[in-house]
C-alpha cells in the first residue's frame, strides 16, 4: 500500500536539523544514508524512488523488505538497469524527458532522491518539474550534487571530456567506464548552493517548502600537500562565512 506522506508532521529543516550536519562534505556522503531514512521515517514516507540509481541503489532489496518500503530504481540507461540488483522496481525514464511518452504517471512517490546525478541532468528545471509531477502531495524530493564555483568542479565543466577523463584517472585510478562507478559527463547545470539560485529556480515550479542544506570541501587535492592544507583552509574560512559561491556539495531538498 502507497502511504502519502503526512504534511503535518514536521519541517524538511527539522528533520535536517535533527541529523546536526556539518559544513564539511565529507559529513554529507557520510550522511546522505541516514538523511534519506530520517525524511522517510520522520515524515512517514513509504513509496520512494532513487533517481539514477541505476547499478548502485542505496538500499539493497532486503533492506527495502526490513525497512517496510517501496523502492523504485529509476535511470536513463537500460545498461545501467541491467546491473541492478535483482528483486527491485526499476523505472527507464529520462528525470528531465517527457513523462508522458515515457509512461510515467503523476502523484505516485512520497520522496525521490538522487546522489551525484543533477550535474549530469541536461534540463535541471524540467528535471524539477518532473519530479513536482511525479510526487505525491505532501512528498519531497532530496538532490546531493556538486556545486559552482568549487575549483575542481569548475576545471571539469570547462575542460573537454576526454582531457576531464584523464584527470579523473590521475586522482581516482580505480574509476573505470566499465566498472561500478564510470564517468559521465558533467554539465553542472543550476548547481548552486545558495538560497537566491534554487528559490528562483524552484518556487515557480510550486513547491511549498524549499531547503538548501550546504557543504564545503572534497578530496580532490588529497595527495597534493600544501595545496590540501590551502585549500582546506579557505574551505573553513568560507564555511564559517557561509559563503554559498564558495561552496563544493548542497543537499537541495523540496517538498509539494
Amino acid at each position: 500500500m502507497n502511504l502519502h506522506a503526512n504534511p503535518h508532521v514536521s519541517s524538511l529543516r527539522a528533520v535536517i536539523n535533527q541529523l546536526q550536519p556539518h559544513w564539511n562534505a565529507g559529513w554529507a556522503w557520510d550522511n546522505y544514508r541516514p538523511t534519506i531514512l530520517a525524511l522517510s521515517q520522520g515524515l512517514g514516507l513509504h513509496h520512494l524512488c532513487e533517481i539514477g540509481g541505476g547499478r548502485d541503489p542505496l538500499f539493497s532489496p532486503e533492506e527495502v523488505k526490513q525497512l517496510g518500503i517501496e523502492l523504485t530504481i529509476n535511470d536513463i540507461s537500460p545498461v545501467e538497469l541491467d546491473h541492478a540488483p535483482a528483486g527491485l522496481h526499476t523505472a527507464c525514464f529520462d528525470i528531465a524527458g517527457d513523462l508522458t511518452a515515457a509512461g510515467m504517471p503523476g502523484n505516485q512517490f512520497d520522496l525521490m532522491f538522487s546522489r551525484m546525478v543533477f550535474e549530469h541532468v541536461h534540463n535541471v528545471e524540467q528535471a524539477w518539474k518532473n519530479i513536482h509531477t511525479l510526487l505525491t502531495p505532501g512528498g519531497v524530493a532530496l538532490a546531493f550534487f556538486p556545486t559552482l564555483y568549487a575549483l575542481p568542479f569548475v576545471l571539469n565543466r570547462i575542460m573537454p571530456e576526454q582531457l576531464s577523463r584523464a584527470v579523473l584517472k590521475v586522482f581516482y585510478p580505480a574509476r573505470r567506464d566499465d566498472g561500478d562507478d564510470p564517468k559521465f559527463p558533467a554539465l553542472y547545470d543550476h548547481c548552486f548552493g545558495d538560497d537566491e539560485s534554487q528559490q528562483a529556480l524552484l518556487s515557480p515550479i510550486g513547491f511549498r517548502e524549499i531547503l538548501v542544506v550546504p557543504f564545503w570541501g572534497h578530496e580532490y587535492f588529497a595527495r597534493m600537500p600544501g595545496v590540501r592544507e590551502v585549500d582546506g583552509a579557505f574551505n573553513a574560512f568560507a564555511a564559517k562565512r557561509d559563503w554559498r559561491k564558495a561552496t563544493s556539495h548542497a543537499y537541495v531538498l523540496v517538498r509539494k
